[in-house]
């Protein structure tokens, strides 16, 4: 036991006073806070705008003006709001009202326009926005009176093509879903793409956790296996104690990442409301934070002993990149499955499947959790059935530590590596 505690306190310290470690886990998220603090504070200070102090929207319906010299136009079209289509008698009070700012653009419509279908549109305040102008205006205006003011008959020539799309597939069974609701994260909420995505964001950071803090694990042994310092630490050690010790060590930085990263997740919930336009009934349950800490911890011990076993067979750590997709593929199947199929439909067969199997679990268990509504019996089964994986990978991978995998300098093989996980010779 007390071999065990000194290999733990090496790898714990050794791993907390990395600075690339202390930057990515606690840089990070306190960047990210300041940054939404300092939004906070930007925008409770600025003033409510409720005068016309504001800048116009360039999208806004403006005022143009028109003179017809053809004639035709004898009514201003009902869909065009009243005040932003004036007639004026020549192109002379045109150029006054346009001087005047009364009229931002506007239209001479000649004598021969029906011969021609010609008419001529000035307007000088052109921006990359409002290059194309909005010369619909008019063109509306002269095929209402074209049609002597029949506005139906207009709609139909302005757009002759009328399709009515009719789906002959079955209504998704999605009752849950029938009226939005944004109190917790998931596809109810329409309205806020932060809150309906967060699932899939949980997804992605509980997969780059256990990357991440398993890679440490097999970084920690290749290096020590590379350097023939394994073979002095195995001489006065057993292979289950270094593994425990590493295994726990590591965990213990791995767990102070996930703690830092889903805690600023919490704090931004419910300080960042405002900045981040989260709805107001919107809230995370501590709950949360808890089931993450134990599916975190269960199975960075799966990933991290198979990491070793990884470690224990590849010869030095510049050759492990294919390993370790190996040993991850499940994981990241997981990953995959729980963002394109589990997301919408997070209680269905395969995804309750996906989250019962130790290996696929602590990724989409996590989505499913962030999304609510998972029955304990799932959560405590899925628990019990990592733990068991846990410790029997554990066992498996520490007879692996032997002379001929550490000492052998042989290439990494898939094959082998599996045999000398099932126990065979």
């Amino acid at each position: 036991m007390r071999k065990t505690l000194l290999i733990l306190k090496h790898e714990f310290l050794t791993t907390l006073t990395r600075p690339s470690w202390l930057f990515v886990v606690f840089g990070v998220p306190v960047i990210t806070i300041l940054i939404v603090t300092v939004l906070n504070m930007v925008k409770a200070g600025s003033p409510d705008v409720e005068t016309g102090s504001e800048a116009p929207d360039p999208f806004e319906l403006r005022v143009e003006g028109f003179v017809d010299q053809s004639g035709l136009v004898s009514s201003i079209p009902e869909d065009i709001p009243p005040g932003h289509l004036l007639q004026y008698e020549d192109e002379t009070q045109l150029q006054e009202a346009l001087e005047s700012e009364e009229i931002t653009a506007y239209y001479i419509v000649p004598e021969d326009y029906v011969e021609t279908g010609e008419f001529y549109y000035y307007y000088p305040d052109a921006t990359p926005l409002t290059s194309g102008g909005q010369d619909w205006l008019m063109q509306r205006t002269l095929l209402v009176n074209l049609l002597e003011g029949d506005s139906e008959l207009a709609d139909l020539v302005w757009s002759p093509m009328m399709v009515e799309a009719t789906s002959l597939a079955p209504e998704p069974e999605h009752d849950a879903f029938a009226e939005e609701d944004c109190s917790r994260p998931g596809f109810t909420c329409e309205s806020s793409p932060l809150v309906r995505y967060l699932p899939s964001a949980m997804v992605a950071l509980f997969y780059v956790f256990l990357m991440t803090a398993s890679g440490l694990l097999l970084r920690s042994i290749s290096t020590e296996k590379e350097n023939r310092l394994i073979e002095i630490v195995m001489a006065s050690i057993t292979p289950r104690e270094m593994l425990w010790g590493k295994i726990i060590g590591l965990g213990l930085v791995g767990l102070i990442q996930v703690i830092t990263w889903v805690g600023t997740m919490f704090f931004l919930a419910s300080s960042g409301g405002q900045t981040l336009q989260l709805p107001d009934e919107f809230t995370l349950p501590i709950s949360l934070l808890l089931w993450a800490l134990a599916f975190f911890l269960l199975g960075y011990t799966v990933y991290a002993s198979l990491m070793a076993g990884v470690g224990a067979m590849v010869p030095n750590l510049r050759e492990s990149g294919q390993a370790t997709w190996v040993v991850m593929a499940p994981l990241l199947a997981g990953y995959v499955l729980g963002l394109f199929t589990a997301i919408e439909a997070p209680h269905g067969m395969l995804p309750i499947v996906l989250s019962m199997f130790p290996l696929t679990a602590p990724v989409v268990m996590m989505m499913r959790l962030t999304v609510g509504g998972v029955p304990t019996w799932q959560l405590v089964a899925a628990l019990g059935l990592m733990l068991v994986t846990a410790f029997g990978t554990v066992r498996a991978v520490a007879a692996m530590f032997h002379a001929q995998n550490l000492l052998s300098g042989q290439p990494f093989s898939a094959k082998r590596f599996f045999k000398e996980i099932l126990g065979r010779p």
